[in-house]
């Protein structure tokens, strides 16, 4: 288990997810858990009814169909704990990072570091190589690429700049070369909407993660 992972709780959602109404949202496996129910009547009724002699194959198919369904429950539960895991760390970062604004969008010659969460729409921050964004903006400045893994998972960085459609920037992405200016597209906690957001996508700032 990786950190942040209860695995009590991944434990209880994989048996948790054994409930039919859960299966059916994934009809593969809901086949498959369909099997095993059948094949665990069999074999039951293959106690009393039937000839014993080929009982342990039907057994053992039974079991096979068990670890499979089971397994995918695990995985998917190891899969949504991770993501639960994430989001609090995210926000716990979101909730201590600080961000180096501009005293004067327009002249930005001056900048002083404020708590992330006092940034409002409209601010001007600035990302060198190897500091966090800390908010959801649009690149007027600058050409890095960024780590955006803590967001999407994807291991491989992106490359940002201002105009077009590589403008856009996640808080708490990490920027990996040169330097970014940014400004805030949203309040904390607020969603962007698609007349602000650069790529023309909703998505609720980093400020609160889900």
């Amino acid at each position: 288990m990786t950190d942040g992972i209860k695995p009590a709780q991944v434990l209880r959602d994989t048996f948790l997810k054994l409930d039919p109404r859960i299966q059916m949202r994934n009809p593969v496996m809901f086949v498959v858990y369909v099997g095993s129910l059948l094949t665990a009547l069999y074999s039951i009724a293959g106690f009393w009814f039937s000839d014993r002699s080929s009982h342990g194959f039907t057994i053992a198919i039974t079991l096979w169909l068990w670890f499979t369904v089971l397994f995918a429950n695990f995985a998917e539960a190891l899969a949504e704990g991770r993501s639960r895991a994430q989001a609090q760390s995210l926000k716990g970062l979101k909730n201590s990072m600080m961000a180096r604004k501009y005293v004067d969008p327009v002249r930005r010659d001056t900048l002083i570091e404020v708590p992330s969460e006092t940034l409002r729409k409209g601010d001007v921050i600035r990302a060198d190589a190897g500091q966090l964004i800390a908010a959801d903006g649009e690149v007027i400045e600058g050409v890095a690429t960024v780590d955006e893994s803590a967001i999407t998972g994807e291991s491989a960085p992106v490359l940002r700049e201002s105009g077009g459609d590589l403008c856009s920037v996640t808080g708490s992405t990490k920027v990996l070369s040169d330097y970014l200016i940014i400004r805030v597209v949203s309040d904390p906690g607020r969603v962007v909407s698609g007349s602000d957001d650069p790529h023309g996508r909703g998505r609720q700032a980093p400020e609160d993660p889900q």
